[in-house]
């Protein structure tokens, strides 16, 4: 097997171990985040290096459009301010970027959406017990160690797999399966 067959053997072993472990969870983050849409609440996403990437990706699909025509959905990403990030990291604290604009955009009816592969950023634990004291519902996508996450998150969505970058692939893929399904 060459290198590059491994890498996909390992990337649909993990889609594969995902869908086996994780299927109803998706369906209920789904359910959840329509619901929250529906009500005129919002979706905050948040995360880390690529899951920061991820978390605008999935603001953005929401708010334009993911396959079809639709309204506009409400989605912030608290990745992308970087006059606010960089002013909390100075001022406070790298781990309160987000809790600080959970703090000061959440509100009761709005969902929070925590990305983490490892399952430990000290930032999206944080973000998430913050949203919880807000009464905001908490999502949280993470790779194989959802123990830092359980108590903070009404939703674990779990990629067991070790490698970043395979968990990196099936959370694309995951938040993907989100927005049709919130579409639809």
């Amino acid at each position: 097997m060459t290198r590059i067959e491994s890498i996909f053997a390992q990337t649909i072993e993990a889609h594969q171990s995902a869908l086996r472990q994780s299927a109803r969870d998706i369906e209920a983050a789904a359910v959840l985040i329509r619901q929250t849409l529906e009500s005129g609440g919002k979706i905050l996403a948040f995360g880390n290096g690529g899951s920061a990437a991820d978390a605008q990706h999935v603001a953005a699909e929401l708010v334009n459009r993911f396959q079809v025509q639709r309204k506009a959905f409400a989605a912030i990403a608290l990745t992308t301010d970087t006059s606010v990030l960089t002013s909390i990291a100075n001022d406070r604290s790298f781990d309160d970027v987000f809790s600080r604009q959970i703090e000061a955009l959440g509100r009761e009816g709005d969902a929070a959406l925590g990305i983490t592969t490892s399952g430990r950023s000290p930032n999206v634990l944080a973000a998430l017990r913050q949203a919880r004291s807000q009464g905001l519902k908490t999502i949280a996508l993470v790779g194989r160690d959802r123990s830092h996450v359980a108590d903070l998150a009404d939703l674990c969505v779990v990629v067991p797999a070790s490698s970043t970058a395979r968990v990196q692939e099936v959370h694309r893929t995951i938040l993907h399966v989100l927005c049709e399904l919130v579409e639809s």
